[in-house]
């Protein structure tokens, strides 16, 4: 979807979501997903914030869920304005906003699912950038998004992500 869909698609509400990015040695830790009329993808850990809770609660709490670790949080890299496809009897989009924050893990980190991992997800890896071009990630954005990441010129707010 994109920000010209027909009105009567969008859901009415607006969620607000949080994802780390956690890049070393030109590799970003994904998170690794499959079924069976898609085959795999790779999304950045991370989801959707809870009533009452922070945004650093959110990303804390949702790595723990996913990626079994608790990151060091650090500067709030991007936010993006998404509108994500619902797999309902009519499609619906739902409208998404996405704060992205640089993250750390201790250096003794293996990727390995934490306790609570997302619907579909079956791994954790470390990403290199080399291979973006050769996979999927969603949102899809992120292939030229993420690598542009240690320019000084990235903006902040990046409009509408597909």
């Amino acid at each position: 979807m994109n920000h010209r869909s027909p009105p009567e698609a969008l859901e009415p509400a607006i969620r607000n979501a949080v994802r780390a990015v956690i890049v070393r040695d030109e590799m970003v830790l994904m998170q690794k997903k499959w079924a069976e009329k898609r085959g795999a993808w790779y999304t950045l850990p991370g989801g959707g914030q809870d009533v009452h809770e922070t945004l650093a609660q959110a990303l804390i709490r949702e790595c723990e869920e996913e990626i079994g670790a608790t990151v060091e949080i650090g500067a709030l890299v991007w936010v993006a304005d998404f509108f994500k496809r619902r797999d309902t009897a009519f499609p619906s989009y739902r409208h998404v906003v996405e704060f992205l924050f640089a993250c750390s893990l201790p250096e003794s980190y293996r990727p390995n699912a934490g306790p609570h991992p997302d619907k579909h997800q079956i791994d954790v890896v470390w990403l290199p950038f080399s291979v973006f071009p050769d996979v999927e990630l969603f949102p899809q954005d992120l292939v030229h998004r993420l690598p542009a990441l240690t320019r000084p010129d990235t903006p902040t707010y990046l409009g509408v992500i597909d």
